[in-house]
């Protein structure tokens, strides 16, 4: 078992389990998706996206209305601009927007995902059925690949582009070789973000307040966890041996062993929407509704040592 699991796992054991550590940081304005950056954070904020570590801001970029979760690939931080349709380009040494893609944006609303794999970006850009595939090399439109209408919601992983449509309540697998659809699972209500990694595609089932796990090879669902009475507008990544579920309701967020479904933890305080990514050594959570952003820090107590 990977020793941050390991970790998590005693303290699932202790009648109060709590992480060692969480360094709160005061942000202002509505910052909300994050995209890990070595030991730094992106976070979309209104109108801008903003550079944080442990030691604060780092940068700022302006943008008309940042939106959705975020992509970083071929040196740059990728994000969707609700309001101009576009999606934006920016370097990640130099915090300069490189490029303004008029791609269209499928959910103006912003609930939706910015994604890199096998050499592309990839957003969902018209809220009828499609997905915009972009070339980093010469930040153009390559191909529009037909999925269901209401397709918002983006993962890549297991060498396929993984797309959710929460009106259609669908998991749709599309083969990047070929921009075509290869498979479709069936979902509870209202499905939202996902994750693809350690093992399986988890989809938040946000309606029932569920957790789907998703084979990647037949595209059946193999299993559910119940986290809640509903899983709304929270978020979710894998690493370290466990599944990282961001929550709304009872507690900040939760860790699932993703073999047993077992919840492990239930960690920090309710503190409203936002979103979470994990970065090896540790967490990082934004809670908007409050203005912060969290680091949270797994470290053993026995040995003082960073959990890797």
């Amino acid at each position: 078992m990977p020793m941050l699991a390991m970790l998590l796992a005693a303290a699932h054991a202790d009648a109060d389990p709590q992480p060692r550590e969480e360094q709160v940081l005061t942000v202002p304005g509505f910052a909300d998706f994050l995209a890990v950056d070595g030991d730094s954070v992106w976070a979309t904020n209104k109108g801008r996206v903003e550079r944080w570590s442990r030691g604060g801001k780092r940068a700022e970029v302006a943008m008309t209305h940042p939106c959705g979760a975020m992509a970083i690939a071929a040196d740059s931080l990728w994000v969707a601009d609700c309001k101009d349709g576009t999606l934006n380009r920016i370097d990640l040494k130099t915090a300069r927007l490189l490029a303004a893609i008029p791609t269209g944006i499928a959910n103006p609303a912003g609930e939706l995902n910015v994604v890199a794999g096998a050499g592309s970006i990839w957003v969902a850009s018209d809220n009828a059925g499609k997905i915009a595939r972009v070339d980093p090399a010469d930040n153009h439109v390559v191909a529009s690949i037909a999925v269901d209408p209401g397709t918002h919601y983006l993962a890549f992983g297991f060498d396929a582009l993984w797309a959710v449509s929460s009106g259609q309540q669908s998991l749709q697998r599309i083969d990047p070789t070929t921009n075509q659809m290869t498979g479709r699972a069936k979902l509870g209500k209202q499905p939202g973000f996902l994750a693809a990694g350690e093992g399986a595609v988890w989809v938040q089932e946000q309606g029932d307040g569920t957790l789907a796990r998703i084979d990647p090879a037949t595209v059946e669902v193999s299993g559910r966890v119940k986290v809640g009475a509903d899983l709304l507008y929270g978020d979710i990544d894998t690493g370290g041996g466990m599944v990282w579920l961001r929550t709304t309701a009872d507690q900040t967020f939760v860790t699932i062993d993703p073999k047993t479904l077992a919840i492990l933890g239930r960690l920090g305080k309710p503190s409203g929407s936002g979103a979470l990514r994990f970065a090896g050594n540790g967490v990082w959570t934004s809670a908007h509704d409050v203005h912060t952003l969290s680091w949270w820090s797994f470290t053993h107590a026995a040995s003082g040592g960073a959990a890797n």
